[in-house]
């Protein structure tokens, strides 16, 4: 009874928010904070009432303590649709005020209210204030347990699940070692929801591939999962997986009309192929499993994106307390030919310096200085142009940074067809690196930007970082730039932007190395993902058909190596910045694979260079439902682990759940080890009679 009465006060709770904040947000600031303040405070009283009248016994105490948790959670989910999308955030370092916008529902469609920053402010206050005070307070000494470094313990990899989920996932991995029906899964999945209707293909789905899968509908749903996986060590990183199922047509459409500019595709005098989009190639999905792709349709798509990856900051920030992570795209934000455009004048930029001075990659590796630019450039004479360019000119004690001011770029005022010209040094003439860009694709570039620098900001906000995606060759040097500038102006007391590198590539020991030099030299905290990589089938298949050098290692022993020496080289950093008294946290590295060797490997570095989990620089990552038998141990031996978390609706996550069965077809051997791990706790658990085993842990994440 006392469980019903906590209950019938959320629902009156519940009432009370909703009612309370139907005001029209826009008409007044101030209303649209007391509305807010109000609702809260209301819930606040009827949670106090709550517990006053939980006294009478434990079991009601017990119960109300649920109640109670309940409420805070709709707090927070309230406050999550409260607080709308930013469309504008002060950069620079200057005063401007900038408006967010809160969402309301008018007929079943989306539309904006302009709400002045004062309130988001005050908002934002709250919504961190209530998390901390929804942070779990462990009791006692959080639990560790040794790691078996071999990875062949049952018990360890799954005492965080219920006997049926090992069945589940034991039956999904059954499913993928079958190459017929992997091969035809979208098919099956689609004449599957025919034939069974929406909701019984939505139960078949949550008891196989989405409940293995995925965590959840929404940002409320995915709560269990999120709380469980903390319990038992694992931190998430959260992805809303919800991915368009268009043909093959529409892609290929689409992406050759976002990747030319409405001036036409001047390929000028020193056009480099690789960074031009070919129709046969213009579905960047062929040959890909392993990660999601977007298809620019317009800005407003883009703008809704933006809107997605914030609510995802959100929904880490309110259920992690600090410690989770959010995936983002570069291509979800804006037009792929700006992307193209900004990576072939940076490759056309190194080539310049190649020519001009000799030696090989990236500017700041050269070790020049301006002076030695002006010896070059002396047979010009007192050339104007000359001047201009090189007080533009990024540099250091040590020498030339960049070429370019890159810190006007990404603080959104700058036109690119004016920033990326050079001297030519036979007639001191400017000539472009980049061919013109209309004036309303300049506004289409700023408007990306923007929308970065807003989902950065409101991550630095909300404690939570963001990880950006690596993709195509032809589109990473731009995104890489970009994403180093970010760190640059966010990473400047945490790292909270990573970069991801892709180790099967075969420049990206050198990538890694020279950003790692910049990171020092301009004095920010710099955040690394490592993966092997997602696109190498088609970036073989891509570079033979346009007659371009094959970017990627020739052999997976050749990428396993790269991995290796890179992972190595940022550890030995690391090392020398602990030997030096300095904060060895300004490099922070997610070691993000599938392969327990170099797993192993990174574990073992750590040891023998005198690195400790406690250090907090070296973290670990998997995907949610795959090699758990890798994540769960190294969470439970006090290792940073985390779990990457894809969630949305069933029907739209269809195209990610297709990806997963088709990655795991090309992984057997890691498959046939799951499996074996699985049936020996299934085992276990059936002769032991704990059947009905219920997981409960008692570990803290590090």
């Amino acid at each position: 009874m006392a469980l019903l009465r906590s209950l019938r006060t959320q629902r009156t709770t519940t009432y009370l928010i909703y009612s309370r904040t139907s005001v029209n947000v826009s008409s007044s600031s101030s209303a649209a904070v007391a509305a807010i303040r109000r609702s809260l405070h209301t819930t606040t009283a009827l949670e106090v009432d709550v517990q006053a009248n939980s006294q009478s016994s434990s079991n009601q105490e017990l119960q109300h303590g649920q109640a109670a948790s309940i409420l805070r959670r709709r707090q927070q989910h309230l406050l999550s649709r409260l607080i709308g999308t930013p469309v504008g955030v002060g950069v620079g370092g200057g005063s401007r005020q900038h408006a967010r916008y809160v969402h309301s529902g008018q007929n079943g469609r989306q539309s904006h209210q302009l709400v002045q920053p004062e309130v988001i402010d005050e908002t934002m206050r709250e919504k961190r204030q209530l998390g901390k005070s929804a942070s779990p307070k462990p009791t006692g000494t959080p639990q560790r347990d040794p790691l078996d470094v071999s990875f062949n313990d049952p018990i360890a990899a799954f005492k965080s699940k219920t006997t049926w989920e090992l069945v589940r996932a034991y039956m999904v991995y059954m499913i993928c070692s079958s190459e017929k029906l992997v091969e035809h899964n979208m098919t099956l999945m689609k004449w599957s929801k025919q034939m069974l209707g929406k909701r019984l293909f939505t139960m078949l789905m949550k008891a196989t591939f989405y409940g293995h899968f995925v965590a959840g509908e929404d940002q409320i749903k995915i709560i269990p999962t999120l709380e469980r996986l903390r319990s038992f060590g694992v931190k998430p990183i959260l992805d809303y997986s919800v991915e368009e199922d268009i043909t093959q047509e529409e892609a290929e459409k689409r992406e050759v009309e976002s990747s030319v500019s409405s001036a036409g595709d001047n390929k000028e005098e020193g056009a480099m192929p690789q960074y031009h989009v070919d129709k046969s190639f213009a579905d960047r999905r062929y040959k890909v499993s392993s990660a999601r792709t977007y298809f620019y349709l317009n800005e407003a798509t883009c703008e809704r994106n933006m809107e997605t990856f914030i609510k995802c900051l959100e929904a880490v920030s309110g259920a992690t307390f600090g410690t989770g992570i959010t995936a983002i795209k570069l291509t979800a934000l804006g037009r792929p030919q700006l992307l193209l455009q900004l990576s072939e004048v940076i490759m056309r930029t190194r080539q310049y310096m190649e020519d001009l001075m000799g030696g090989q990659g990236n500017v700041l590796t050269h070790h020049k200085t301006i002076k030695d630019l002006e010896k070059y450039y002396a047979t010009l004479g007192d050339n104007k142009n000359v001047q201009d360019f090189l007080k533009n000119v990024t540099s250091d004690k040590e020498g030339i940074l960049h070429l370019f001011p890159w810190s006007g770029i990404v603080d959104e005022d700058s036109q690119l067809s004016d920033t990326f010209r050079v001297p030519d040094p036979q007639t001191g003439q400017m000539r472009r690196l980049i061919s013109q860009i209309p004036p309303k694709e300049e506004e289409m570039f700023r408007n990306m930007i923007r929308r970065l620098n807003t989902i950065v900001k409101t991550a630095a906000e909300l404690d939570v970082r963001i990880m950006i995606d690596a993709e195509q060759t032809y589109f990473q040097p731009a995104i890489s730039r970009i994403t180093l500038e970010m760190m640059r102006k966010y990473n400047k007391d945490k790292a909270i932007v990573f970069n991801t590198y892709q180790c099967y590539l075969r420049e990206s020991f050198r990538e890694v190395g020279t950003d790692l030099e910049q990171a020092k030299r301009q004095n920010f905290y710099f955040g690394a993902k490592l993966v092997r990589g997602a696109y190498m089938e088609q970036e073989r298949a891509r570079a033979q058909a346009l007659g371009y050098p094959d970017p990627v290692n020739p052999t997976y022993e050749a990428t396993t190596d790269m991995y290796h020496k890179t992972l190595s080289e940022c550890l030995r950093r690391i090392k020398l910045m602990k030997d030096c008294g300095d904060d060895a946290r300004k490099i922070g590295i997610m070691v993000a694979s599938h392969n327990e060797d170099t797993v192993r490997f990174a574990i073992e570095q750590m040891n023998q260079i005198g690195i400790s989990p406690e250090d907090k620089v070296i973290c670990f990552g998997q995907l949610l439902g795959m090699c758990d038998y890798i994540t769960f141990p190294l969470g439970q031996a006090g290792y940073s682990a985390y779990k990457y978390i894809p969630y949305g609706p069933v029907e739209e996550v269809l195209p990610y759940l297709s990806r997963r069965a088709q990655e795991n077809k090309g992984v057997l051997k890691k498959i046939k080890k799951e499996k074996r791990l699985l049936m020996a706790e299934i085992r276990r658990r059936l002769l032991r009679g704990q059947l009905f085993y219920k997981p409960k842990g008692n570990y803290v994440p590090i």
